[in-house]
């Protein structure tokens, strides 16, 4: 059971290469009163350090740092420390990024101009299991999907070689829907829709 379900604080690990953005983020999340900034990381290679040490509930990653960036910190994470949810946040909200990230396991993506509250509420969603994407993820998700036919038959016309099953449910995610509002609008059950969205993630990398 996670920190978030048993009311304790959700531990965060905060991967960031500017030391300002880091400390910052790591500042103002620390004065909240649920969750605790167990490290922080300039890097890849610290994030996969910080998550084997401290057991975070999720790690809130930059997308581009020198060395390993983090795309691959994210699908190594999801190989080697499954445990903590990724929640991106990054400056880059175009389609090839959102969907290497989602594809690589991350189970939330923010632009940095996202607030704390906005921070706080996908962390919490992340740590409960849930996916969580800002709005101008959302807009360009929903950009992509209208120029991709509704239900391509051959596969290869799928975009990013997602099932169309898995093309509805990131549709869905882009409109801003939960799992559950999800698992009601496909009439699948809620474990379905957990599957498929860790299909996104990972297949195709």
């Amino acid at each position: 059971m996670s920190n978030a379900e048993t009311g304790a604080a959700i531990r965060i690990v905060v991967a960031d290469d500017q030391r300002s953005v880091r400390d910052g983020l790591a500042l103002m999340l620390g004065l909240l009163p649920d969750i605790t900034v167990v490290a922080v990381a300039a890097d890849g290679d610290e994030t996969l350090a910080a998550a084997g040490q401290h057991h975070p509930d999720v790690i809130l990653l930059d997308l581009h740092m020198p060395g390993m960036d983090g795309i691959e910190a994210t699908r190594r994470l999801t190989a080697e420390h499954p445990g903590p949810a990724v929640v991106v946040l990054t400056t880059y909200a175009d389609d090839t990024s959102i969907l290497e990230a989602l594809r690589a396991g991350a189970r939330g993506y923010l632009t940095k101009n996202a607030g704390r509250a906005d921070i706080a509420r996908a962390i919490h969603a992340a740590a409960s299991g849930q996916s969580v994407l800002d709005a101008a993820v959302q807009a360009t998700l929903l950009e992509a999907a209208a120029s991709t036919p509704a239900r391509p038959t051959p596969a290869s016309e799928l975009p990013d070689g997602l099932t169309s099953r898995e093309c509805d449910v990131l549709i869905l995610i882009a409109q801003g829907l939960s799992n559950s509002e999800i698992a009601d609008t496909l009439f699948l059950s809620g474990n379905t829709i957990k599957t498929h969205i860790n299909q996104i993630g990972r297949a195709h990398v």
